[in-house]
């Protein structure tokens, strides 16, 4: 059954060693998004400013570079087997995952309708404790526009997008000229320059306070809201990244264009070569965990973090950003 496939993995915020350019694209203004704390994030409109007339705003750009793909303090599929350096070309990406905002107007000016719309059902986080082992169910209602079902609370236009499949993330991004990034480039951006990894087991705190909108307590009954929100959070309410970059762990995970096979070893290379070939995985990697990320279950709040996803299922912790190369 497709639900046993579900994931509902975690957060990452695991980093290696990385090495970067100083070359970046002539006359490059950036107009970047101030948040980065709660108070900012819950009056943000969910639209960049001078979205759809400056083709990159709410972007910032990451120079080309190289860095060390995965780690070895956290799950196997992580590990970088001989420690090899990767190397990334550079590129444009979102400062926050797409919003309801973003997602609503393309949907206006497409008239798109969502795989879950058609399907009528999507996984949908529901915690049983009649039946602990339980935690999804498929269910009719929930969409883009209904993340909390039909009849639930008012929609926050701030929030990530989630109930969107591979196709739907996509379909976005070509309307923008834009693309998904790979596994290689989402890691990339997310790891930062930063110059260590993090265990598994460590969450993301700073003085005993959450920067990542991840899992406190015991999963999937206490949930202890330390980090202020129970289910999904306005995207950037947490710190960004020294490249700027919000919620790269936790809150939602994000759809990459790779396909998962395993353990990085067995399917990394140079991923420019497939968005030019038929693609016939029918999972992909996923990146950066979610507000369902527990350390008592999947620990997986660090950069460095991967999953499978079925590309056709819309569920309640899965979202995305966008990347531009030109």
């Amino acid at each position: 059954m497709r639900l046993k496939n579900i994931l509902w993995m975690s957060c990452s915020l695991l980093i290696a060693g990385c090495h970067f350019s100083n070359a970046k694209p002539e006359n490059v203004q950036f107009n970047e998004l101030k948040l980065g704390n709660i108070q900012n994030c819950k009056k943000y409109s969910g639209l960049p400013e001078n979205w759809l007339k400056d083709k990159h705003a709410g972007m910032v750009w990451i120079p080309s570079g190289s860095f060390n793909l995965g780690s070895d303090l956290a799950y196997p599929d992580e590990i970088n087997f001989g420690k090899k350096q990767r190397s990334v070309q550079g590129f444009w990406i979102d400062q926050t995952e797409v919003t309801i905002a973003q997602f609503q107007k393309f949907v206006e000016a497409t008239h798109y309708i969502t795989d879950a719309e058609k399907q009528n059902e999507a996984a949908v986080f529901s915690p049983d404790i009649k039946n602990p082992q339980q935690w999804w169910q498929l269910k009719s209602g929930y969409t883009w526009k209904s993340p909390y079902g039909r009849n639930g609370q008012h929609l926050n236009l701030a929030e990530p997008v989630r109930y969107v499949t591979k196709n739907d993330a996509e379909h976005y991004a070509v309307w923008l000229n834009h693309q998904l990034p790979s596994e290689l480039e989402w890691e990339y951006a997310a790891k930062a320059n930063t110059q260590h990894d993090v265990a598994m087991h460590d969450e993301p705190k700073n003085a005993d306070h959450p920067v990542a909108n991840y899992w406190q307590g015991e999963f999937p009954f206490q949930n202890l809201n330390q980090d202020q929100f129970k289910d999904v959070a306005p995207v950037g309410c947490f710190p960004a990244n020294s490249f700027k970059l919000y919620d790269m762990i936790g809150n939602v995970w994000e759809w990459t264009t790779s396909p998962y096979t395993g353990a990085h070893d067995q399917h990394m290379g140079d991923y420019q070569h497939l968005r030019h070939q038929p693609i016939q995985a029918q999972t992909f990697v996923i990146k950066g965990g979610s507000f369902l990320c527990a350390n008592n279950y999947c620990a997986r709040f660090r950069t460095s973090s991967r999953h499978p996803q079925e590309l056709d299922l819309a569920t309640s912790h899965v979202g995305f950003r966008t990347i531009s190369k030109n």
